[in-house]
């Protein structure tokens, strides 16, 4: 190995910190109202019998299944499961697909499979230009889905195909998956909060008390 550099960890620490805190911030700026009605749209679908479905790449499809099972298992709250799909766990179908269409179309298949009119469907996309959240999305559309997209700043295409679209302001890829994580946070506690009513505040109460302590 070679030599080591004297790195000042605090620093970098803070540093990446004050990064992070500084686009959630320009978030708040220009999307709650987009965020807002994100939520919407998921409870609505939900409260019609419908599911949510989501996918992405990498780092992203672990996102996907991060937040789709906080609605099937809970979030805050012990409540009823609720119907939500990660596209990205099914490896039989991922490799099929790819092998015998494309990569670029391995969640599109997914969504005609699966995917009906009311439904929604989530893709993440740091990047913002996978061409197979595009593929699923545009997919969507077709089938009568409501398609929410989060991505980076490159938006030139996807948006095209996204009911309500949420592009982190930044260029860093760490802060952009952050900050996906949090509003997929915020959607899965709001629409648990409405459709599960004051019991959620009182689990909200009990955890707040035992974090005191």
């Amino acid at each position: 190995m070679g030599s080591k550099k004297n790195l000042n960890f605090k620093k970098e620490i803070k540093k990446h910190i004050e990064g992070s805190i500084n686009v959630k911030e320009k978030i708040i700026d220009k999307y709650i109202d987009v965020i807002n009605d994100a939520v919407k749209a998921v409870i609505d679908a939900y409260q019609n019998n419908k599911k949510v479905l989501w996918c992405g790449n990498g780092g992203s499809a672990a996102d996907a299944q991060h937040l789709s099972c906080e609605l099937v298992s809970k979030f805050y709250l012990n409540r009823k499961a609720m119907r939500s799909i990660a596209l990205t766990t099914n490896t039989s179908t991922l490799t099929a697909i790819s092998n015998d269409f494309s990569y670029d179309r391995v969640f599109e298949r997914q969504v005609e499979a699966l995917a009906d009119e009311g439904d929604v469907l989530i893709g993440i996309t740091t990047s913002g230009n996978s061409k197979n959240i595009i593929n699923a999305l545009k997919t969507a559309n077709e089938k009568g889905a409501v398609t929410i997209a989060m991505t980076g700043e490159n938006v030139d295409e996807i948006q095209d195909y996204a009911d309500y679209l949420m592009s982190v302001p930044s260029d860093v890829t760490p802060h952009i998956q952050e900050s996906h994580i949090m509003i997929g946070h915020i959607i899965c506690y709001l629409v648990e909060k409405t459709l599960f009513g004051d019991e959620s505040w009182e689990t909200e109460q009990s955890l707040s008390t035992e974090m005191e302590q």
